[in-house]
């Protein structure tokens, strides 16, 4: 059996796209308030991931760690062309 991986093209740009953890918010009857409380974060970083711009890996592990779920369950990274995210291809 051969294992490969799916990697992009060196000049393919990927990007953050934080929808899961909208949905884990969601699922869980949370508003963004309720996260930055929690977490003690800025609202300006939790706009920051509204826009899906990088935020530091300090607030998604406080994120995580709140959640009690893994980094894959609240973001993915996606082709800055707009297509599938690298997991579902």
């Amino acid at each position: 059996m051969y294992v490969t991986e799916i990697l992009p093209k060196e000049d393919e740009e990927m990007k953050v796209s934080y929808n899961k953890l909208w949905k884990q918010l969601i699922d869980r009857n949370m508003k963004k308030t309720d996260l930055i409380d929690a977490v003690k974060t800025s609202p300006n970083t939790i706009a920051k991931m509204s826009k899906n711009e990088n935020v530091s890996m300090d607030v998604i592990t406080r994120i995580c760690e709140y959640l009690n779920c893994d980094i894959g369950d609240i973001m993915e990274m996606i082709p800055d062309d707009g297509g599938q995210p690298s997991e579902e291809k």
